[in-house]
């Protein structure tokens, strides 16, 4: 089975210099390591071919493969036109802020060895900067509530667990971390590559939940763990982060959610938002307050496009959830998953 660990960077030349060594170590001789450019004007290309790629004289043999897009396409568009050039039968999306371990690869790889039907995946993720608790992007593994908003085995909105172990085991779960996403080659494409409309945050929860709609299964292995530096991209202060979270979880709910429920979704979403931008104003944060707003315009002006992808919808496809995580947080006060 081949394996392609692939690294997207933008203008990152200290978290490769900071975390790229020990990808290198600890994925070979199992994976290729790979760092795509999207566009960069800073000198982390040079650093990575002066550090990584000069040592071979044959490019085959060098420790990190670069692949250059053409453009700055984001999460999205960046994974899709770099995993074009690359042949593996897995691929894992690394954010160039984690820290891997020492045998980080092989659990998670034995698990797609034994379970054909195993489709996409993440390892337990933790928080480089609290090395004992679980990181908000993806923690244990993913799940959605009845109205499609994420929470995690390890994190419940911003309330991330402590690890004593609870989470060691593998289940199936709704949604993957885009953070450290081992993939199959051949569903990625199958169902259409991530969506690059969502530009950044939450692709990976579409990418996920298109390839539960096909049938595969999605699985947390916690038997292999990373450390997650986090907002190296988009610290979670920065209303663009609320702006594509917003908009891109309402673009989720219209292609993966079959029939006239999405509508009653839908009320209840923009509802909830509406209130959420208030509470942003009374707390003095008014750019997040209009980036709602925003978030609320771009989906609208691009609704008709999300309609026509539900015509991908597959008649299996189902979203079936009772639990509300907003009510649970915060009505009855739950911050752990056991506690659901």
């Amino acid at each position: 089975m081949e394996i392609a660990v692939v690294i997207l960077n933008w203008n990152g030349k200290e978290l490769l210099e900071r975390f790229l060594p020990d990808v290198v170590e600890f994925s070979s001789p199992l994976a290729q390591v790979y760092v795509a450019d999207n566009a960069s004007t800073d000198d982390s290309v040079a650093y990575v071919e002066d550090r990584f790629c000069k040592t071979c004289a044959e490019r085959s043999r060098s420790s990190v493969i670069i692949i250059q897009n053409t453009r700055n396409g984001g999460y999205a568009g960046g994974y899709n036109e770099a995993l074009r050039n690359i042949k593996a039968d897995v691929f894992v999306l690394l954010n160039s802020d984690v820290q891997v371990t020492k045998g980080w690869l092989q659990p998670v790889i034995e698990l797609f060895k034994s379970d054909a039907n195993v489709a996409a995946a993440q390892p337990k993720i933790k928080d480089l900067k609290r090395p004992t608790h679980f990181e908000y992007a993806g923690a244990a593994g993913g799940f959605l509530d009845s109205l499609g908003y994420p929470y995690c085995r390890g994190r419940i909105f911003v309330h991330c667990e402590q690890d004593n172990g609870q989470y060691d085991d593998t289940i199936e779960v709704q949604w993957a971390s885009g953070a450290c996403l081992f993939v199959r080659s051949d569903v990625f494409w199958e169902v259409g590559g991530l969506d690059e409309d969502y530009f950044a945050h939450q692709e990976e929860i579409d990418l996920c939940w298109r390839i539960k709609n096909a049938g595969y299964s999605v699985k947390a292995c916690g038997a292999s763990e990373v450390f997650h530096l986090g907002g190296a991209t988009l610290a979670t202060a920065d209303p663009k982060k609320s702006f594509y979270n917003f908009r891109n979880s309402l673009y989720s709910l219209v292609k993966n959610v079959k029939g006239l429920r999405i509508l009653f979704i839908l009320l209840i979403r923009l509802t909830l938002d509406g209130i959420a931008a208030i509470k942003f104003l009374l707390e003095g944060k008014p750019k997040h307050f209009a980036a709602i707003l925003k978030a609320h315009f771009s989906f609208y002006a691009n609704l008709p496009k999300l309609i026509k992808k539900r015509k991908h919808l597959s008649k299996s496809a189902s979203y079936v959830h009772t639990l509300s995580i907003v009510k649970s947080h915060y009505l009855s006060g739950v911050k752990r998953y056991d506690q659901l």
